[in-house]
């Protein structure tokens, strides 16, 4: 079975597991009694029969929830701040190496529970060096950004990408044989390819190199990571387009 695009990543990945505390929060602020009156009904008690001390009283209490409340909300908020801080990759929005490794351990425990088996691609981008010496950070940061929109508009809500460093990503195939995870970076490859880089007046054509490993559960994701990375380095070594592309700086293309 072919692995196909169903939806983006950034829906499915870790990064958009903003906790659902906040909404159920404002559900339950939305029924909190509101007014003196509402509390004397919730409480069983006709308003009327409040005296002005009770109802001063309660009015305060109301107030204070209502700080409370406020503070809460607050907190949340930046709680899910700092959650998504420490998880995503400070350039691009998708997953930085600690939360790839977490992510991976946890599929691999799935698959050792469950019999099944997935897959992680490690990839590269060829040149890196030379596009940042030729044309500048700038334009390489340009170029990194570039290959992770592919990835992540590309995958299945059941996947994840992340950022190892550098210029090193990994995409993790939930569910995906070794064949398939094959077919599923040629096919990101190729996407990354067909769509060059606009930066600045430049438009400059990037390709990365990408290794398979397919995993059942055994070993550890350092493991799996490293084995896919000699599967990259071993896909370098038998194509030398890639080499060519790894040492010749690109070319610069501006647009007309």
């Amino acid at each position: 079975m072919k692995v196909t695009q169903t939806t983006r990543t950034q829906r499915a990945s870790p990064l958009r597991a903003v906790r659902s505390s906040g909404a159920t929060t404002e559900t339950e602020a939305s029924r909190a009694p509101r007014s003196v009156d509402d509390v004397a009904t919730f409480l069983g008690i006709a308003p009327a029969e409040l005296t002005e001390s009770v109802r001063a009283g309660l009015q305060r209490l109301l107030e204070e929830v209502e700080a409370l409340r406020q503070q809460v909300s607050i907190r949340e908020k930046r709680i899910a701040y700092l959650e998504r801080l420490a998880d995503e990759d400070p350039l691009m929005p998708i997953l930085n190496r600690r939360a790839v490794v977490r992510e991976l351990t946890r599929m691999m425990a799935y698959c050792e529970r469950y019999g099944t088996a997935s897959s992680v691609l490690f990839m590269d981008v060829n040149g890196m060096k030379q596009i940042n010496d030729v044309h500048g950070h700038a334009v390489g940061d340009a170029a990194l950004t570039h290959i992770a929109n592919v990835l992540i508009n590309n995958v299945r809500a059941t996947d994840a990408v992340g950022r190892l460093g550098g210029d090193e990503f990994a995409v993790l195939l939930a569910n995906a044989d070794q064949a398939q995870a094959v077919a599923k970076g040629q096919e990101l490859a190729r996407l990354v390819a067909a769509e060059p880089v606009e930066h600045d007046g430049l438009s400059l054509t990037v390709r990365i190199a990408f290794g398979a490993f397919c995993f059942d559960g055994t070993g550890d994701a350092q493991m799996a990571l490293e084995a896919a990375d000699r599967a990259m380095y071993e896909q370098k070594r038998q194509n030398p387009v890639d080499a060519l592309d790894a040492e010749e700086p690109p070319a610069r293309e501006e647009v007309g």
